[in-house]
């Protein structure tokens, strides 16, 4: 049963995603912001489809650190969740992601119209100068920029290594970080199309000042906020 429920919610975000994306490209001529209003109603359908077809929902500890500040967002990464839920969670964001996401048909071109950092992973000092740059240009117009230290998808329990990029990028640009834990992946496992019933925990933390911090400083707070948050969710 949990398959076929994964099997229908496939089908019907093929049913959904091909006409939305081909609706999207039509927001072109459209402002950043008002480009990524429309096409994030995608994600927040397909969140609902998810509660309608999976029974599967979440719920957000934290909400009031949010704020009216654009920010850097650092989180946990477990799954292709969350890259739904924070466009329902958070303001107008951009993401920055590895340059061939913006390849896959439909799905890519939409994800391409909402003003992504997208980067060359191999390219090391000359991604950073790309993300700081264009990092700059987003917060400007108002898009908080989410990241994911560690870089891909990890398993429940388990901890990649924290790049310091996203906290470089902060401490060049002082804005602040705001830490996210979450325990999406025991229910969206990574590179499976099984998705589990059940409430998926997101926590977000305390904004981390950046002012007179290093950035190994900013990653190691960053670091140890999620880690041992996201323990209190596995319980």
């Amino acid at each position: 049963m949990l398959y076929l429920r994964s099997i229908i919610f496939l089908i019907g975000m093929w049913i959904f995603t091909i006409p939305f994306t081909l609706a999207s490209l039509l927001t072109f001529p459209f402002p950043a912001i008002t480009r990524y209003k429309f096409i994030s109603i995608w994600a927040k359908t397909m969140l609902y489809w998810l509660r309608i077809s999976c029974n599967l929902n979440f719920v957000v500890k934290g909400e009031q650190n949010i704020g009216s500040t654009a920010s850097i967002v650092l989180s946990k990464h477990q799954s292709a969740w969350e890259t739904l839920a924070f466009q329902k969670i958070f303001p107008p964001q951009v993401w920055v992601l590895k340059k061939e996401l913006l390849w896959v048909p439909f799905f890519g071109w939409g994800l391409a119209m909402t003003s992504p950092i997208a980067i060359n992973r191999k390219a090391g000092r000359k991604s950073l100068e790309q993300i700081l740059t264009q990092g700059l240009d987003r917060l400007k117009k108002g898009f908080w920029i989410v990241m994911f230290p560690e870089g891909t998808r990890t398993l429940p329990g388990q901890k990649g290594k924290y790049h310091i990029g996203g906290a470089w990028v902060a401490s060049k640009t002082n804005t602040q970080v705001i830490p996210v834990a979450h325990n999406a992946g025991l229910f969206w496992p990574k590179n499976s199309i099984l998705k589990k019933p059940g409430t998926i925990q997101v926590s977000i933390g305390e904004a981390i000042d950046v002012n007179n911090k290093e950035p190994d400083e900013i990653i190691r707070l960053t670091e140890n906020w999620i880690e041992k948050e996201v323990l209190h969710l596995n319980d």
